[in-house]
């Protein structure tokens, strides 16, 4: 960042921040051996002001498209536009986007103070107001009495709040995290997460986050882009994507699946009906084509032990289970199907005893 950006950092040191701008992908790919791409050519729109998730496994192509956006990688074809400002061409420094490391990427021979002063050094800043920028990021991390502290001394979420205060320091435009918690125990990772929910917030911060995790996924984004093998599977908001995947990899990767085929039997204006080896069931899902192949997507939780005759109800049998303390969980079968369900709370059931089930129609989800 050049001396001249100084001025735009005013913003956050008074506790105001801007609306951040969109940034939008146009036709991105990019390989780095002849033909073995990377990214397929991708659109991709994130709104101001969004958490934004790019989800998927190892090697999908998630922390590059990251750095692209950043300007660290340069994309074989396509645009990468800020409020609508073409910014291709244009190197990491000029972007005013400030990136957050799964490795913390911290100085040890530098105080925590100096550590979040560098980007603001960098830009030529001078005191006072260096000091109230490193102080307010400081605080807005909940480390203002560690400023005399080395990174060694801390811990791995305290390093990570640093890390994160020296990029909230510069009052970037965009905020990148390339899976920022990885190194974290669980614990931390789940008091991480609502703190870096809340500062996106506060700060009404446009924040796009790599990450393989499903739970940090679901439970932090607005919204989610789920990625495999270089190509956008599906674009929605958590819900959307856990309660209606496009295909069974987005519902794979989103949590625990039971699958089985299907066939349709008729489709109307609310309900459609299909033959599974369980016996006939309606789903509120709509889709088209009699007579149709497909995939029936039904999560666990959604299946319910009920003794009634209601529709889409069906006998099984008890195969095992396993309890987790807030759930169990039970393999049951079904003319030869096996499925899984999760059960909250715990009751005590007998391996080999017949039981009734049912799924309400609107979670019964149909995959072409």
């Amino acid at each position: 960042m050049k001396k001249g950006a100084v001025g735009k950092i005013a913003p956050f040191l008074l506790g105001v921040q801007k609306i951040m701008p969109a940034v939008n992908i146009k036709g991105v790919s990019k390989r780095y051996m002849p033909g073995n791409p990377v990214l397929l050519p991708l659109d991709l729109c994130v709104n101001s002001g969004e958490l934004f998730f790019l989800l998927g496994p190892s090697g999908c192509g998630k922390s590059t498209l990251l750095r692209i956006i950043a300007g660290f990688v340069r994309p074989d074809s396509g645009t990468v536009s800020f409020d609508h400002k073409d910014m291709t061409g244009m190197p990491p420094e000029k972007r005013q986007t400030a990136m957050v490391f799964q490795n913390y990427a911290l100085w040890p021979h530098m105080t925590v103070y100096e550590n979040v002063a560098f980007g603001l050094n960098a830009a030529g800043m001078k005191n006072p107001e260096l000091d109230r920028g490193v102080k307010a990021a400081l605080e807005t991390v909940q480390l203002g009495d560690y400023h005399d502290r080395k990174p060694t001394s801390l811990s791995g979420g305290q390093q990570q709040r640093v890390a994160l205060a020296r990029a909230l320091a510069v009052n970037p435009k965009i905020l990148l995290l390339d899976e920022p918690l990885s190194n974290l125990d669980a614990r931390l990772r789940d008091s991480m997460r609502v703190e870096i929910r809340r500062i996106c917030k506060e700060r009404r911060l446009t924040a796009i986050y790599v990450t393989h995790d499903r739970k940090e996924a679901l439970s932090m984004a607005d919204r989610i882009a789920v990625i495999d093998r270089g190509a956008i599977q599906q674009t929605g908001t958590p819900e959307e994507l856990y309660r209606r995947p496009a295909n069974q990899f987005v519902a794979s990767f989103l949590g625990e699946c039971n699958f089985m085929p299907g066939t349709m039997l008729s489709s109307g204006k609310n309900i459609t009906a299909v033959e599974t080896a369980i016996g006939t069931l309606t789903s509120t899902l709509q889709t088209s084509g009699d007579n149709t192949k497909i995939t029936v997507l039904i999560r666990p939780e959604n299946i319910l032990f009920d003794d009634s005759t209601s529709s889409n109800s069906f006998e099984a049998v008890i195969e095992d289970g396993v309890f987790l303390g807030e759930a169990a969980i039970w393999n049951i079968n079904s003319n030869g199907c096996r499925l899984t369900v999760t059960e909250l709370g715990f009751k005590a059931r007998t391996p080999g005893r017949k039981c009734r089930f049912s799924i309400a129609a609107e979670n019964v989800v149909l995959l072409k």
